[in-house]
């Protein structure tokens, strides 16, 4: 593979970062926003958005046994993750993840007892942020390795 050079139109660009930062802002946790935007990275494979967020994650002071287990976060326990970070966990999967359809009542149920409704619709806005980033920077082929924070 070979990286391809333009990431994409600046106005696009403009808009996926304007829709991120916004998004972050109103879920107002930037250390469980970049949780959920490193699961969604990790899920869709992107070694560019994993570079970046996991560098800035412990920005924000996420742990690294938090980093280091997020890809089996259900496995991990309470104790690693609390039950607001695992709702909105699995809310990131299985919006991320819709080849079986829609996101399971359950798990759309379980996010809205931890989080208000503008915040639930900051995080799936979040959600869909790193999705988008996901698939462009995925193909385009992107190394890591080309942010700096």
């Amino acid at each position: 593979m070979t990286a391809r050079t333009k990431l994409l139109d600046r106005e696009v660009g403009q808009a996926l970062s304007a829709l991120s930062a916004t998004a972050k802002k109103g879920l107002g946790d930037p250390a469980l926003a970049e949780l959920v935007v490193i699961r969604a990275s990790q899920v869709n494979h992107c070694a560019y958005c994993l570079d970046m967020h996991l560098a800035i994650a412990r920005k924000h002071g996420v742990s690294e046994q938090q980093l280091d287990l997020l890809a089996a976060w259900e496995e991990a326990g309470e104790d690693v993750y609390d039950e607001r970070q695992r709702a909105a966990l699995a809310l990131t999967e299985a919006v991320t993840v819709l080849t079986d359809g829609f996101v399971p009542d359950e798990v759309y149920e379980h996010a809205a007892k931890h989080f208000d409704d503008t915040r639930l619709a900051h995080l799936i806005a979040l959600i869909t942020a790193i999705n988008n980033w996901n698939r462009v920077m995925v193909s385009r082929r992107i190394p890591p390795g080309g942010h700096t924070p």
